[in-house]
């Protein structure tokens, strides 16, 4: 996995837009305690279809108005040219140079796809639009998209959104470094160059993580989930343990020489920085 090694690794954070004041609140204690690791940005999710569409922009500007770095994600599936064209200008005017531009999820019930229909017709209305300013990152998915027919087909589409401009891509969480560095070769013999930066999710919860991978075809090793199902409600083991097996997994990672960490919060601070302090960062 030579070609990673040769990128400065650095480190980011994602969080989801609060839908109430308590979840502000907590959202803005959670960002104040990993702001002291100095991360490269910190990145806000979109939701199916835009959903959180002004939730996602509000999150944004006031990470940015706070002398941070922030990076929204904006997923063209269901978005019309306008839609799109008037949350990138209102992130342009307000000194935000980077974004995670996604195809994201059909909003329910809509039939057409809309003025994009994939990742990589976003990143080259993106870079024909506004040139070099949007530092733009894309998804990578080690263990293959959910959706893809076959992983040399999910390779090739993932080559187009590079092909078309995308600076660095953050992949699907996963807990099999084996696929990570599979995929990473499969990227160079294929003549992808580009940083491809690890998501890191901590186990935290057994439940939630079980829903979220069958969502999104992030594969749990069944040791794992037979651990974490034998902790049954004592979260106390689910942390330890969670933290335990992530931190190993970073480890070896790091030793590969892996270009950073993006870390899935779920808005919580607590176990990405056990994780952070475990793997010995530098903030």
């Amino acid at each position: 996995m030579i070609s990673q090694k040769k990128y400065t690794p650095q480190y980011s954070f994602e969080f989801f837009p609060p839908k109430t004041e308590q979840g502000l609140d907590k959202l803005r204690a959670t960002r104040t305690e990993l702001a002291k690791l100095k991360p490269k940005y910190f990145s806000v999710t979109f939701g199916a279809g835009g959903s959180t569409q002004q939730g996602t922009i509000d999150t944004v500007l006031e990470i940015q108005q706070s002398g941070l770095s922030a990076a929204p994600h904006l997923s063209c599936v269901g978005s019309t040219l306008e839609s799109i064209t008037h949350i990138l200008n209102t992130y342009k005017e307000n000194g935000v140079n980077r974004v995670v531009a996604l195809r994201g999820d059909m909003p329910s019930g809509m039939q057409e796809a809309g003025a994009f229909r994939y990742a990589n017709e976003l990143v080259e209305f993106i870079r024909r639009e506004y040139g070099d300013y949007f530092h733009i990152e894309v998804a990578a998915y080690p263990e293959v998209h959910p959706q893809a027919s076959d992983a040399q087909t999910d390779l090739i589409n993932f080559k187009r959104k590079v092909d078309a401009g995308a600076n660095a891509a953050i992949t699907q969480y996963f807990y099999n470094c084996d696929a990570y560095f599979r995929f990473v070769d499969d990227c160079e013999k294929a003549g992808i160059d580009l940083p491809i930066v690890p998501g890191i999710m901590p186990i935290t919860n057994y439940t939630q993580l079980a829903r979220f991978s069958d969502m999104c075809g992030a594969e749990i090793p069944r040791w794992i989930k037979k651990r974490l199902q034998g902790f049954g409600d004592d979260r106390d083991s689910i942390m330890a343990f969670g933290e335990d097996v992530v931190t190993q997994m970073c480890t070896r990672l790091q030793q590969e020489g892996v270009p950073g960490f993006h870390f899935y919060t779920m808005n919580q601070a607590g176990p990405s920085m056990a994780i952070w302090q475990n793997l010995g960062l530098k903030a």
